[in-house]
């Protein structure tokens, strides 16, 4: 069986801390599958995820528009439009934009747990628009 998922019409979320949006194109309730975790991410310029780490998962983020850094104990390195960051599981990182942000997200497995080192419980908050919560584990 094959999935074809259209971005307007899947369930969109927006982080309890403000800036940040996300779609996911593959995840347990669409395609009722543990092994990954895909979508689009959006951010507004200046937002950045929580400095972090995820137990058990390796990602990946595709940019596709806009300017950034990620952040990581080597240091800090800028990203834009064609650059693809690979995180493996258990390394410390954080994305921040500079402009508005648009990339594509990659996480595998999604059985992971998500440790936040500078940030509070609300980075791992996310509002359906159309109502619900989802919160990131």
């Amino acid at each position: 069986m094959a999935y074809i998922f259209r971005q307007d019409e899947l369930p969109r979320l927006v982080a309890e801390v403000p800036g940040r949006e996300r779609t996911f194109f593959v995840d347990k309730e669409l395609t009722h599958i543990d092994d990954m975790l895909a979508g689009i991410m959006k951010y507004d310029q200046g937002a950045s995820s929580p400095y972090h780490y995820h137990e058990n998962c390796e990602h990946f983020y595709f940019i596709m528009e806009g300017e950034g850094t990620v952040e990581t104990p080597e240091g800090i390195q800028p990203v834009g439009p064609g650059t693809m960051v690979f995180i493996p599981a258990e390394a410390r990182h954080r994305l921040r934009s500079r402009t508005p942000l648009f990339y594509f997200e990659f996480q595998s497995p999604n059985r992971f747990k998500t440790h936040i080192l500078d940030g509070t419980d609300a980075d791992l908050r996310w509002n359906r628009i159309e109502g619900g919560v989802w919160v990131q584990t």
